[in-house]
């Protein structure tokens, strides 16, 4: 099983995803997500944010719901501008 991108054309589930990252945006407009609009994925169980080519390479938030994933994602997009402690 691959990762999925939702876009507006799919199912009723990635339908309601969409729509679900566009209520975030709207409760949260300074938000990294509702500013960078990362793209959403279905894996499994877990949802994916994800802005950049890869996991790897990328910046993602996982987590077990859209909203999940879009506030680990903020976390992470957040995290990655500080500078590193040391």
């Amino acid at each position: 099983m691959g990762i999925t991108p939702l876009t507006y054309n799919q199912d009723e589930s990635t339908k309601k995803a969409v729509a679900e990252m566009e209520r975030y945006c709207e409760e949260h407009p300074r938000s990294p997500t509702a500013i960078r609009r990362p793209r959403i994925m279905i894996r499994g169980r877990s949802c994916v944010a994800l802005l950049g080519s890869t996991l790897e390479d990328g910046i993602a938030g996982i987590g077990s719901s859209v909203n999940a994933a879009l506030r680990a994602f903020d976390l992470q997009y957040s995290n990655s501008l500080k500078p590193p402690r040391g």
